[in-house]
């Protein structure tokens, strides 16, 4: 199978070549014959006799970058001075700063948003702290809380490693829904000083996202922090992932013109996304539900006895008791949405589901049938990545719902405000625009946070733990 590229590693590398014809060309032969896509190539400097380019190519991964560097350098008369990796130039220094509103330029102004001036602000909101929210930062201010024990799909990397994500996280917050929120990695991964940090720095945010957390901790952390704050708390891995996979599938319904209360739906990896996930599918409806793990099925029975687990499903689990395996469930199946590892699936077992079949190959970064495979075999096909059509991708989700949930100053983002928001997201794309490949919007669709904050906004509100209508300053309440 012929491995294509990807963007993710793309080099820009500076070389000095005699100037002579033919010279580039050696080295545009080397990079084909590596299989390296070659981009943009600039002239930085010439004599009559040395010139310096800078060529920028994509490689497969590290090695194969190392690999076309060492075949590069070792050309008669061309030189490798230097070579750079876009991702880690983006993140040199971090990727983000913090900045005031307006400039401290007068002793005027110093001495207002500074001593003496701001004591009377403090004793205002000592006297009623609910003026916390109009007088500071906290109405718009995010907590992105984790201990770097499940980073991306890489594992448990710890929380230095787990800050590049939390900034990028960050960035998403600020970007796309102008939340200012705060990448805070702990160096502990016991639930217990998890828990009592969180709500030790709680007063200083609007909200909690719990953020690459494992299971099954993060589930009792959340769990907890939800019962002991009078704030919103959301584990984003777990119900994030969960409200655009329900978008995403209730989009492809409308495309196959099968209706959620009849299909049947094979959940496979009963993780922090996976049981989520299950949660959510039966509270918008499904009544055909089979979980599985590595060991098989382990979730299935009768539809009123599921739907009353989905605020817990582990009275449903019979983990270690499989009731069969992922071929058994898969036939007759119209849905598979997999959360698991990559490359599980094969074409004979894309064929014992039913006509139409719709599937959701989560893994990352190959996903649990290869895309070739899957898009010859299957009505509906949607990854986690973004070089497929059909990203699913929990950047859709967790933007609008914070900017809803602190636009009316919730308690607590509950079921009925997620599922608002998997609806906003489902119908951002008209029944016109819909297709086989376009059943989820783009990340970039400016249109998208907007409806998502007003759905769940009004879903807070009509389920009682709103504590304002709309939010003082900008907003996306209407």
């Amino acid at each position: 199978m012929l491995e294509i590229p990807y963007s993710n590693y793309r080099l820009t590398v500076r070389l000095e070549l005699a100037n002579k014809p033919g010279m580039f060309a050696r080295v545009a032969a080397v990079l084909a014959e590596e299989r390296a896509n070659l981009g943009a190539v600039d002239i930085v400097s010439a004599t009559k006799t040395r010139m310096v380019r800078d060529v920028t190519f994509d490689v497969q991964d590290e090695a194969h970058g190392e690999r076309v560097l060492a075949r590069l350098n070792d050309l008669p008369d061309v030189a490798v001075l230097s070579a750079s990796d876009r991702i880690f130039l983006l993140h040199l220094g971090g990727k983000i700063s913090v900045q005031g509103k307006f400039p401290v330029n007068t002793r005027n102004l110093l001495s207002m948003v500074y001593t003496p001036g701001v004591g009377r602000v403090s004793q205002a909101i000592a006297k009623d702290r609910s003026k916390v929210y109009a007088f500071t930062s906290k109405s718009n201010s995010v907590a992105v809380v984790t201990d770097g024990s499940a980073v991306l799909g890489l594992g448990n990397l710890g929380p230095e490693a787990a800050l590049p994500v939390m900034e990028g996280k960050v960035m998403l917050f600020k970007e796309l829904a102008g939340i200012d929120a705060w990448p805070i990695c702990l160096a502990t991964q016991e639930p217990d000083e998890i828990v009592r940090v969180v709500q030790a720095i709680a007063p200083g945010f609007g909200a909690i996202n719990l953020e690459d957390i494992g299971a099954p901790r993060c589930f009792e952390i959340e769990r907890r922090l939800k019962a002991s704050l009078d704030l919103p708390v959301m584990h984003d891995d777990q119900h994030g992932t969960a409200v655009v996979i329900l978008a995403a599938l209730t989009n492809a319904l409308r495309v196959t013109g099968k209706q959620l209360d009849h299909v049947r739906v094979v959940v496979n990896g009963l993780g922090a996304a996976g049981t989520a996930c299950c949660r959510m599918l039966l509270a918008a409806g499904v009544s055909h539900l089979v979980g599985c793990d590595k060991e098989g099925i382990i979730l299935s029975g009768e539809a009123e006895r599921m739907r009353a687990c989905r605020g817990d499903l582990e009275p449903c689990l019979t983990r270690g008791k499989p009731a069969g395996t992922l071929r058994d469930a898969l036939k007759g199946a119209d849905v598979f949405i997999g959360l698991s590892v990559g490359h599980l699936l094969t074409a004979e077992d894309l064929e014992l589901m039913a006509a139409d079949r719709i599937v959701f190959a989560m893994a990352n970064p190959d996903p649990e049938v290869p895309p070739e495979i899957a898009m010859t075999h299957c009505r509906i096909f949607a990854t986690g990545r973004s070089d497929y059509p059909n990203q699913i991708n929990n950047a859709l989700a967790f933007p609008g719902i914070f900017r809803g949930a602190l636009d009316v100053q919730v308690r607590e983002i509950n079921e009925a405000m997620k599922l608002a928001a998997a609806q906003a997201i489902a119908h951002a794309i008209p029944d016109g625009a819909l297709s086989e490949d376009y059943i989820i919007p783009s990340l970039f669709d400016k249109e998208v946070v907007p409806r998502v904050a007003r759905a769940v906004a009004a879903a807070a509100r009509d389920t009682g733990v709103a504590r304002r209508r709309a939010k003082l300053g900008p907003s996306f309440i209407e």
